[in-house]
């Protein structure tokens, strides 16, 4: 019983002596290969040694550090290029929708345009444009049929009254010449017998 408790004992202090270095220089390695460049500088603070009012880092964990710190901003700069990249390309992009959309308002214009117009000898009248031209068109025609018919009917009335007129002369002018006829052959006649009487 005594002999497994040294055996126990034993494992222990040998786990002990052994485990600890091994956990220690793991965390160091993991505090220089993970975490933030804020953690990385705090590690190297809790690992350093004291002299002094000074802290004594060893050069492989300096080094390390700034290896970390390069390739830290070299992947900043390759995600800033990137990132330009992606900006320039959306740039690009919003100016093409941009000119699509110009090109798109276009022809909705043309289009609202055809919609609401008529095409009349390759001109586009607007519908309310024909509407006026077409009631002002049958105004005007209404008013001309209105006049020319009062002054046709004025017309046929003096026409009426002229051909009254005119033969009302007429019958004068036959009462007329019948009458100077009749007096003529009444002349002729006193002529003639004027003439026997001699």
């Amino acid at each position: 019983m005594n002999l497994t408790y040294r055996a126990l004992f034993f494992i222990v202090v040998f786990t002990l002596v052994f485990a600890i270095p091994m956990e220690s220089l793991m965390a160091q390695e993991e505090g220089l290969d993970k975490g933030t460049i804020s953690s990385q500088f705090e590690y190297i603070k809790n690992v350093s040694t004291n002299y002094q009012d000074y802290k004594v880092v060893k050069r492989s964990h300096l080094d390390r550090l700034e290896a970390n710190i390069n390739d830290t901003i070299s992947t900043f700069h390759r995600q800033l290029s990137e990132l330009k990249s992606q900006i320039n390309e959306q740039k690009a992009s919003i100016e093409r929708l941009n000119q699509e959309i110009v090109v798109t308002n276009e022809q909705l214009t043309d289009a609202l345009e055809q919609r609401d117009s008529f095409s009349i000898f390759g001109m586009y009248i607007h519908k309310n444009v024909y509407n006026n031209l077409m009631w002002g068109g049958i105004i005007l025609l209404a008013l001309i049929l209105v006049v020319s018919y009062f002054r046709f009917r004025r017309s046929h009335l003096v026409t009426a009254e002229t051909k009254k007129r005119l033969d009302e002369i007429q019958e004068e002018y036959e009462q007329h010449r019948k009458n100077t006829l009749e007096r003529e052959r009444k002349l002729n006649r006193q002529l003639v017998d004027a003439l026997n009487k001699r």
